[in-house]
């Protein structure tokens, strides 16, 4: 099998989701810009059909996706799906897989989706609001806590948690050993803003080290380019540097009795500015504030506040 430091990441256009083989039978679907509700997915070969990791958010990109996936595949049955976690951008393509497909995700992933409001009619936070299409609830069928492994003929998928909340509370990364190639949903963004604001601020970043002893050839984040072992130690660093902002701004928000949309007026992005949604930042000071206090976080303040930072709905490409 080839493992991917003998084969350069594969170029795509720019402008349009692609299908790109990044190892021996290894697809990894990337939907520029990774924007909001714009995610990666994946296909794994095995000798019994494929399985997918993720799907998308809307009917019309998951069928793009999927036509893609047999395209590639020969038109191998589709028999297992991984779910990275219970946002609707990963999950709501669900229903569209074949019906004998096997969906796998975090327990709390499926407890999620099971009560999941947005699919039902998404709220005007975001322009255009997404139409998400002839799409259902499709929560995983086959629910884990902690790791699992799918043995398939020679090919061996390993899929494990952290161990503690970070993007989400049930994130799942998936990992090839002998292709060298990591799914790791959204525990990384790749030139986008991150987001943790249904997960933990400092899980977030413990989960950084966790990636990077897994020591992969290639990385698929859930947003964004394809991350290679060159570049991965920097795209973890600068993760950890936005944490620490986030949190560093956390406290002291806290000290001086500044709500969150305050503390995220008031803090110098600097570099981050640049990223795509960077207006992630009050969301992701909510968490912190819920988190230090010990309440709950209000997830429609959080997002109204969103809102206001953009100074209208924030942008999408669905």
């Amino acid at each position: 099998m080839i493992r991917n430091d003998e084969r350069p990441l594969p170029m795509s256009d720019e402008r349009e989701p692609s299908l790109q083989e990044v190892a021996d039978g290894v697809h990894a679907w990337v939907q520029p810009d990774g924007s909001w509700w714009v995610n990666n997915a994946g296909a794994i070969v095995t000798a019994d059909g494929v399985v997918v990791v993720d799907t998308c958010a809307t009917e019309r990109r998951t069928r793009a996706f999927l036509t893609a996936v047999n395209q590639a595949c020969a038109d191998a049955p589709i028999t297992m799906a991984v779910n990275t976690h219970l946002h609707g951008d990963h999950t709501y393509g669900n229903s569209l897989l074949p019906a004998s497909t096997v969906i796998i995700g975090h327990q709390s992933t499926r407890a999620g989706l099971l009560v999941d409001p947005v699919i039902d009619g998404c709220p005007p936070f975001w322009d255009p609001v997404p139409d998400w299409g002839n799409v259902t609830r499709r929560p995983p069928t086959l629910t884990t806590l902690t790791s699992l492994t799918v043995h398939d003929g020679d090919r061996r998928i390993e899929i494990r948690h952290p161990g503690h909340a970070a993007h989400t509370t049930g994130d799942l990364v998936v990992w090839l050993p002998d292709s060298g190639v990591l799914f790791v949903g959204d525990l990384l963004f790749h030139q986008v803003t991150p987001l943790v604001f249904m997960g933990s601020v400092e899980g977030a970043a413990r989960a950084l080290d966790w990636i990077a002893a897994f020591e992969p050839d290639i990385v698929v984040p859930g947003h964004g380019p394809l991350i290679d072992a060159a570049v991965l130690p920097s795209v973890l660093e600068t993760h950890r540097h936005y944490y620490d902002l986030v949190l560093d701004t956390a406290r002291r928000g806290l000290r001086d009795g500044l709500s969150p949309l305050a503390a995220a007026r008031s803090c110098e992005l600097d570099t981050f500015a640049a990223l795509l949604d960077s207006e992630r930042i009050v969301l992701n000071l909510h968490r912190a504030y819920a988190d230090e206090r010990g309440t709950e976080m209000d997830l429609i303040g959080a997002l109204s506040d969103a809102v206001a930072l953009n100074n209208g709905p924030m942008r999408t490409s669905v």
